[in-house]
């Protein structure tokens, strides 16, 4: 893959959340010239809504039709196939997104997973930038998923690579739970009884005993799972996204013990918050569609 596909590249990046759509323009070095924000209408079986929305939004930005623009999508995207093929928010059942979005924006829209394309912004102009080989990046919000990249290029295999929040915790506590059930940013301010990640890091981190109790637990099991990630993908790099890694060392600090104890013997990945915060999927896709028509003329 030449330089060019794996520069940071500018363009147009729409990035399809369970509560919100936002979207940027960039300059060619990855600087953002523009951003616009509207809520996502939820539920949208037919897709008819999100692509009206995406339509707009892409317009406040300046797209003109037929322009390269990225689109991340959430839950399960296959994006060889253009297909949604699960998203729970948005009550999406193998919806072919990628045909209804170009039908409305052009043949120049490119679909992408958010998590995926999250990892490539962060891997080219992110917290991962400096890094080689195989990069990881784990976003921590609503849910827990995982994104690998190899050489640049995201692991795919048909839209149900990296699912990490999808294990089920076979014993202890929380056994019979899936990981995003417990570890999530959204489970555990619910477990703690506190009205975010936020809150519920600001009492741990003032001693209030029953949300440190929480964290813990939630250091246990995000433990757990990437320990599965490390052995098997043994990423140079490991970069945390979503609402729980904004809380810092409070997190990666006993996440990085609660790793090494659970991989001896196997190479740790330096373990490094997110940059792009909540940007990095819009960036990504912009990216990711700048990459598909630099291959196109290569």
């Amino acid at each position: 893959m030449s330089s060019a596909v794996l520069s940071p590249g500018g363009g147009f990046g729409i990035d399809v959340g369970g509560t919100t759509i936002k979207g940027l323009r960039l300059a060619g070095d990855g600087t953002v010239l523009h951003e616009h924000r509207t809520s996502t209408p939820v539920p949208d079986p037919t897709g008819t809504g999100v692509v009206a929305a995406v339509a707009d939004v892409a317009a406040r930005l300046g797209h003109q039709a037929g322009q390269p623009l990225g689109v991340a999508l959430p839950g399960i995207v296959d994006e060889a196939r253009g297909t949604a093929v699960h998203a729970v928010n948005l009550a999406w059942r193998d919806l072919p997104m990628g045909p209804l979005l170009r039908g409305a924006l052009g043949p120049a829209v490119v679909l992408s997973h958010d998590v995926r394309a999250g990892a490539v912004a962060e891997a080219r102009t992110g917290a991962a930038r400096d890094a080689a080989g195989v990069v990881a990046f784990v976003a921590i919000g609503t849910g827990i998923s995982a994104a690998v990249l190899i050489d640049g290029a995201p692991l795919l295999a048909g839209g149900w690579a990296g699912e990490i929040g999808q294990l089920v915790l076979a014993d202890g506590p929380f056994q019979g739970l899936r990981v995003e059930e417990v570890a999530s940013a959204s489970a555990t301010a619910r477990r703690a009884g506190r009205a975010g990640a936020r809150e519920t890091a600001a009492a741990a981190a003032a001693g209030d005993a029953a949300a440190q109790r929480v964290w813990r637990e939630t250091v246990d099991v995000l433990a757990q799972a990437l320990a599965g990630l490390v052995a098997t993908a043994a990423p140079s790099t490991l970069v945390l996204g979503g609402g729980l890694a904004l809380s810092g060392d409070l997190l990666l600090v006993p996440l990085r013990q609660a790793l090494a104890a659970r991989v001896p013997g196997l190479r740790r990945p330096r373990l490094v918050p997110a940059l792009h915060g909540d940007t990095a999927a819009a960036r990504g896709a912009a990216m990711l569609a700048a990459d598909h028509v630099a291959a196109g003329t290569s």
